[in-house]
């Protein structure tokens, strides 16, 4: 990479970390809004809920604005829409207003990674985009972790609703920065031998071949896993094993750190699977064995009955869940081309419904059940049906010629 690349993935890296922060706070911050408001389980199960929802209905409107509009314009709008958001969120007064409120913040967020996905388009050849996935995908990780520990650190000092009002200000801050600096493609154009070559598909071919069907079954897959880490981890460790809010906050960072770990060792991975003679390859492999763990953790928690050994379950369904990250984006841009936003966004919509259905499912299957053992049964089989999906991911110029 020339040294404005890595300025470039280093700024959507912060925005990653941001939009995390800003996404898992609802989570860290269950307890005390729930008390004020007066609000049961089932009941912050929708406030997760609406924002997977929000995130998931905006993603393809979101992914065509970036195609149009371009990443700087893009990217700078949503961020300060969220922002406010942010800050929105610490003044509700009722659980339809919280909702609403974190519907509209989901779908704020939508436009974050699908605009990323333009940038890369822009500015990366297709050997450095698997790296730079693993790095801007790793800051997501890093940005849930960091969210227990400095919202239970903000709360202690200013309360929840003042919380909520100093992570939106760093958003904004960070929207002025990129307006001012970033542009829409580099000074010195990709040379012709690091882009993609040929006639490239239009959306709507690419959306309506299997391999992209495939894409958005296997994305719904990880989501679904991983999503419990943002929304019940910390609150069902926190009551099962009846921790202190400090205690759960550090047990929940664990799996997070794990997953930031797996993005660069999967970008790394794809990277160097691309430039050797398994290209094809190079987006498969690292999936597969990420489901595979992500599998073989969401097995093993329920077989587990202490706090240590459920996070370390959760650790291996996080690592393994992320592994796929990095290749599901490379994978959309490879297929996607100049409409790289509105093809990752269509993938990262249907991972959200996973997001979505998974945040609504574990405090119902636990009510009907007494145990958390069916949730995770069902992560276990969709991670199964994701490692089929990307067998039949072949290359680029295959899938886009399957049609419906």
């Amino acid at each position: 990479m020339t040294s404005k690349r890595y300025l470039v993935v280093a700024t959507l890296f912060v925005l990653s970390l941001i939009t995390y922060i800003d996404r898992v706070a609802i989570s860290s911050a269950k307890g005390p809004i729930a008390s004020e408001l007066t609000l049961s389980d089932e009941d912050m199960g929708w406030v997760f809920g609406a924002f997977a929802l929000g995130y998931a209905i905006a993603q393809v409107p979101s992914g065509w604005f970036a195609d149009r509009c371009g990443p700087r314009l893009a990217l700078a709008s949503v961020v300060v829409a969220w922002s406010l958001l942010t800050g929105l969120t610490g003044a509700v007064s009722s659980l339809g207003v919280l909702v609403v409120v974190r519907f509209l913040f989901g779908m704020g967020e939508a436009g974050a990674f699908p605009g990323c996905a333009r940038a890369f388009y822009n500015w990366l050849p297709v050997s450095e985009r698997g790296r730079a996935n693993g790095i801007i995908f790793s800051g997501s990780r890093l940005g849930g972790a960091l969210a227990f520990p400095l919202l239970a650190w903000l709360m202690s000092q200013w309360g929840w609703r003042v919380s909520f009002a100093l992570l939106g200000a760093i958003g904004v801050i960070w929207a002025v920065f990129w307006l001012g600096w970033f542009r829409d493609h580099p000074d010195l154009p990709i040379p012709p031998a690091e882009k993609e070559g040929g006639p490239q598909a239009s959306f709507g071919q690419v959306f309506r071949s299997r391999g992209m069907r495939l894409a958005m079954i296997q994305y719904f897959a990880s989501n679904f896993t991983f999503f419990i880490c943002l929304s019940w981890m910390h609150p069902y460790l926190k009551d099962h094993y009846n921790m202190s809010q400090a205690e759960a906050a550090g047990y929940a960072m664990i799996p997070l750190l794990f997953g930031a770990t797996a993005q660069w060792v999967a970008g790394f991975v794809v990277d160097g699977i691309y430039r050797s003679k398994h290209r094809s390859w190079s987006r498969r492999l690292p999936a597969i064995i990420g489901f595979v763990l992500a599998l073989a953790g969401m097995v093993a928690v329920n077989l587990v009955h202490s706090p240590g050994a459920a996070v370390a379950c959760f650790a291996l369904a996080t690592f393994g869940a992320d592994m796929t990250i990095s290749p599901s984006w490379a994978y959309c841009v490879d297929i996607g081309g100049k409409n790289s936003g509105a093809i990752s966004g269509s993938m990262n919509m249907i991972g959200n419904f996973g997001s979505f259905v998974s945040s609504i499912a574990f405090p119902y299957l636990y009510r009907l059940t007494s145990s958390a053992d069916a949730y995770f049964q069902t992560a276990a089989v969709l991670n199964l049906i994701a490692i089929a999906c990307w067998l039949g991911m072949g290359p680029k110029r295959r899938q886009t010629r399957e049609q419906a």
